[in-house]
């Protein structure tokens, strides 16, 4: 497969061209050693096309990447996948109205209601193991809120959610056609999905738009996505869409390795991913006698910890002494991430990790709580706009949010703009260690 992007960009780097534009380094090396970017580091110059009014190389890239997934359309994204929420959004929404949505969304999905002027309806996922980071979305509870809310434009979902766990897609893209509404997910973390033996990836599933963040799970720069349509009304919508959030001066380094994984993907990466899921799978089996390993995506160990007596942070702090950074860990949880990228020694070294931890003898407890629907008192948008002041967890009770409280991005929120925090609410954010919120005044 080819790299348009790349090729251009290496021979103008070569060609001797005095650079007379953007950036300021000029493409010039120096003795940093990030200097060894910046002569393949340019802007949109005579040739090198424009993200978003692809019609050169560009666009040709951006086929090559969709043939690869199997798409109607695919779009580079430059700016992650907050960029592709926020186009999903703009294209299937538009300003106002209502989507129904889960829960456990990303923080970018409320922020993106926030400047659409869009109100969520939320489906609470399933909780198992005290996490308000994991949660199982069904078709039936999403069923349920179509019908609930019958005037909801679309329905949004995160699959993966961070812990790994994967949606029944195909079940709740029947579910949502069934009513006529598009389904929109947020596959940030499962690019690598639709390069399984059986693909997985939400538009095979019948998914409508999604988006992934290619630099997650693949050898591409951190914030270069992929915004995917599988309907012709939605691709003709999708750069323009883009173009109202994404930056002018989308970075050409985080383009080219889009361009030079789709090379990488349509080469090897289906014999590589299939050795590492098998690599994944065998450090799951060989932890299961010590450990409880949670269900989830292929190439993440997600285990919960609370029964050898360690919280999540403290067993992420003995692998950190152990050489290791783990990608998510809270009281109960820890979550690690592999690639094709990882060696087959990184795969030893976290076993031995694991293995070498000494437990205290006491099983820990889990947390008590039942994350209950808090009541609304006004619109996300309109909560964020409003005066608001900084106060401690233990006075916000009986006031309103101001904006979203979540633990970590990805999480479910505990709190959305606009809700009152309550009795349950402080009580779950004192066990995550919140200890200030936003209020308005």
């Amino acid at each position: 497969m080819n790299t348009p992007i790349y090729d251009f960009v290496k021979a103008y780097s070569e060609s001797g061209f005095v650079r007379g534009h953007m950036p300021g380094h000029k493409g010039r090396i120096g003795s940093d050693p990030i200097s060894a970017l910046y002569p393949y580091d340019i802007t949109e110059i005579h040739g090198a096309d424009v993200l978003f009014e692809a019609n050169g190389i560009i666009a040709e890239s951006e086929k090559n990447a969709s043939e690869l997934f199997g798409t109607d359309g695919t779009f580079y994204s430059a700016g992650g996948s907050t960029l592709c929420i926020q186009a999903m959004l703009a294209i299937v929404c538009g300003r106002g109205g209502r989507v129904a949505a889960a829960r456990n969304s990303h923080k970018a999905f409320i922020n993106s209601c926030i400047l659409l002027g869009i109100e969520p309806v939320w489906v609470y996922p399933e909780f198992d193991n005290g996490s308000v980071v994991g949660g199982k979305i069904t078709a039936e509870s999403v069923k349920r809120a179509i019908e609930e809310n019958s005037d909801v434009s679309c329905v949004y979902i995160t699959s993966p959610d961070y812990l790994g766990n994967i949606a029944d897609i195909k079940a709740i893209s029947e579910v949502c056609h069934s009513f006529g509404k598009p389904l929109l997910v947020d596959n940030a973390h499962g690019a690598h999905l639709a390069f399984l033996e059986k693909s997985l990836h939400p538009i095979r599933l019948g998914a409508d738009i999604c988006c992934d963040s290619a630099h997650k799970t693949l050898p591409v720069l951190t914030g270069g996505s992929y915004l995917h349509t599988a309907e012709r009304s939605f691709t003709t919508k999708a750069k323009g869409a883009m173009s109202l959030f994404g930056s002018s001066s989308p970075s050409y380094l985080i383009l080219q390795s889009l361009d030079l994984c789709n090379k990488y993907l349509a080469e090897n990466f289906r014999s590589e991913l299939a050795e590492t899921v098998k690599r994944v799978e065998t450090l799951k089996a060989r932890l299961a006698g010590g450990y409880h390993i949670c269900p989830s995506e292929p190439l993440k160990l997600t285990v919960y910890t609370l029964p050898c007596g360690r919280t999540g942070g403290e067993t992420a702090d003995f692998l950190r002494q152990n050489g290791i950074e783990a990608e998510y860990s809270d009281r109960t949880h820890i979550m690690l991430m592999f690639s094709p990228k990882n060696s087959e020694d990184d795969f030893e070294r976290v076993y031995r990790a694991f293995s070498s931890m000494p437990f205290p003898r006491i099983k820990l407890s889990a947390p008590n709580f039942t994350l209950v629907p808090p009541k609304k008192a006004m619109p996300p948008r309109d909560a964020y706009f409003s005066e608001h002041k900084t106060v401690p967890v233990d006075e916000a009770e009986g006031k309103i949010c101001a904006e979203a409280v979540t633990v970590c991005p990805p999480c479910v929120p505990i709190l959305v703009g606009g809700e009152v925090f309550d009795g349950n609410s402080v009580k779950i954010l004192k066990m995550y260690g919140i200890s200030e919120v936003n209020v308005i005044q």
